[in-house]
């Protein structure tokens, strides 16, 4: 397989920030078929060490830093990265963290459905390894779960588990069609990108493996990004929707949207609204006007459901 890969320009792309402990161990794992190392450095406290990055790197390795005048973020840093590889005509680009939580011994694992043209990107899944899911941090591994579905529901890939997971290889074909001013700068990156990949309908295979946690200390917290993304989250998937199915297609799920959703939130309204003139009044409500709330409650919650499976088998795996 190693063969393999010396037929192809492999680059990794690695985000330093705050990770002088950790970037020489990362890259001495690097294997030497790898054509580019780019690492960009995005203006952190911790000075990039960059004599032992060298000396820890395969002598045959192209090794390329980048510096950001000021703080970028992960995302701002990594599509630095990504544009140098498509400037320099790379073949494949893989995402590396700096902060060593990322096995590279699966390197082979997720370069091979690209290899073997099954798909155009393939990603990380910490959650398949039950063992390693055992040493995830429980505050992270919840997190991680929650944010995980809402992602899945915003970006229409529900069959890929981990989306927070920004271990992944991207064959630069498909890079190329990627607008990066749509792409976010900090830790939204991987999400909007997944976001933007989906109207390439471009295939994503997750490949099991699992996270290290060892000495490194995140950069951000979990529960904070469950808030701080809820906006995002909320903006990406109404654009989908939107986008999906009333400006470029308009299909039965579109028909399942239109009145499930007016139903169920005329149910509420009206239901709210009949419960507090109940309350001030204190009379019954006539059994006919409880019978119309329930059916519009019952009715518009199956239309949607409805909506939601159509939105799954229209995912871009399924294609």
């Amino acid at each position: 397989m190693n063969s393999t890969f010396y037929d192809h320009k492999i680059a990794i792309v690695i985000p330093y920030y705050n990770a002088s402990k950790q970037i020489t161990r990362v890259v001495s794992k690097i294997p030497n078929w790898i054509a580019s190392v780019i690492i960009i450095d995005d203006c952190g406290n911790e000075i990039l060490p960059e004599n032992k990055v060298r000396e820890a790197l395969a002598d045959q390795i192209d090794f390329i830093i980048l510096k950001n005048d000021r703080n970028l973020g992960v995302g701002g840093a990594t599509k630095k990265g990504f544009k140098y590889a498509i400037d320099n005509y790379l073949d494949i680009v893989i995402k590396v963290d700096a902060d060593d939580q990322m096995d590279l011994n699966y390197l082979p694992n997720l370069l091979k459905p690209l290899i073997e043209n099954k798909s155009l990107i393939s990603k990380g899944n910490r959650f398949k390894d039950l063992k390693a899911l055992r040493n995830m941090p429980t505050a992270r591994k919840f997190g991680n779960l929650g944010l995980s579905f809402l992602m899945k529901v915003a970006t229409g890939y529900w069959h890929n588990f981990d989306p927070t997971n920004g271990f992944l290889a991207i064959k630069i074909e498909i890079l190329r069609e990627i607008d990066f001013s749509k792409l976010h700068n900090r830790y939204y990156f991987e999400t909007s990108l997944l976001a933007e990949l989906y109207f390439q309908e471009a295939k994503i295979i997750d490949i099991p493996m699992p996270a290290i946690y060892g000495d490194e200390k995140s950069n951000m917290n979990i529960f904070k990004m469950f808030f701080s993304f809820s906006k995002n989250l909320t903006v990406t998937f109404g654009k989908r929707i939107i986008k999906r199915y009333f400006l470029y297609d308009f299909n039965i799920g579109s028909l399942y949207l239109l009145t499930g959703l007016p139903l169920f939130i005329f149910g509420i309204v009206f239901g709210i609204k009949t419960w507090i003139e109940s309350y001030l009044t204190n009379t019954f409500t006539p059994t006919g006007t409880i019978m119309i709330i329930t059916l519009s409650l019952i009715l518009g919650f199956q239309l949607l459901l409805q909506a939601v499976q159509v939105d799954i088998l229209n995912a871009p795996n399924n294609k």
